[in-house]
């Protein structure tokens, strides 16, 4: 463990499973306190937060869907009111609809839409909330995707047009915050082993086939990306703003 975020509050949204608990436990790991938010797992939130107080930091978990816009001022207004400040949100929920052609004539709109409003419009609603009670020196931090900058097979165009969004968003409010010292950065994986990632694997174009595009032919374990994300929150990334930072074996290049 390391005190280097010790004092810092931090919010990371989705933090029940997946990359958001993995992130939320790296917190944790050098000193932070840590508040997660969660749309339905009660109980893996519960449990993701009785690791983080094991490691001796202050941790709650906040039930907010973030398909609800009206959710994020509450959200923010109780992390506040249990740690009395906010000076990093990492914005990491967000679900993944993946798989059919936008000219499939058995295209599912409404479920493909919910999508942009959980992605685009839940996250800029919990972006809007936070940013005025943010900690002057503080950090936001987007985890978009690979696909937020490179499309290389099909039936992904509505999930990466999320991506894609989140990215200008946060280099627009980048150059917004920028004179309170907040940084605002997007964090781009690639393929990693999550749930939600392996809901949509079945619906991708031959898995094997991918790993091949990559120079260094894996995928990205939570604990690589969960530590980029810190360090983009810690005090020595405090002069990187509005960038993409891609953690996929070089596929883009």
């Amino acid at each position: 463990m390391s005190d280097i975020l010790k004092g810092k509050v931090v919010l990371v949204t989705g933090g029940s499973r997946g990359l958001g608990a993995a992130t939320a436990e790296a917190f944790a790991d050098q000193g932070a306190d840590v508040a997660i938010s969660y749309a339905a797992s009660a109980d893996k939130a519960a449990a993701v937060v009785e690791k983080l107080r094991a490691k001796g930091v202050r941790a709650i978990a906040v039930k907010s869907d973030q398909a609800d816009l009206a959710s994020a001022r509450p959200l923010i207004d109780r992390v506040i009111a249990e740690f009395g400040k906010l000076d990093i949100l990492v914005n990491n929920a967000a679900i993944a609809i993946q798989g059919q052609n936008v000219d499939d004539p058995a295209l599912d709109g409404e479920k493909y839409n919910r999508q942009w409003q959980v992605n685009v419009l839940g996250t800029i609603a919990n972006t809007r909330a936070a940013a005025p009670r943010l900690t002057d020196g503080g950090r936001i931090i987007f985890v978009g995707s690979l696909l937020g900058s490179y499309v290389p097979f099909p039936g992904v165009a509505d999930y990466a047009g999320t991506k894609w969004a989140l990215v200008g968003y946060a280099k627009g409010i980048a150059r917004e915050l920028g004179p309170r010292n907040i940084t605002v950065n997007v964090v781009q994986p690639g393929i990693m082993p999550t749930d939600m990632a392996a809901e949509v694997a079945g619906e991708l174009p031959n898995r094997d086939a991918i790993l091949d595009l990559h120079p260094i032919r894996r995928i990205a374990t939570l604990e690589e990306v969960a530590q980029t994300i810190c360090f983009l929150a810690g005090p020595h990334a405090g002069y990187i703003n509005g960038e993409q930072i891609n953690i996929a074996g070089g596929l883009a290049i």
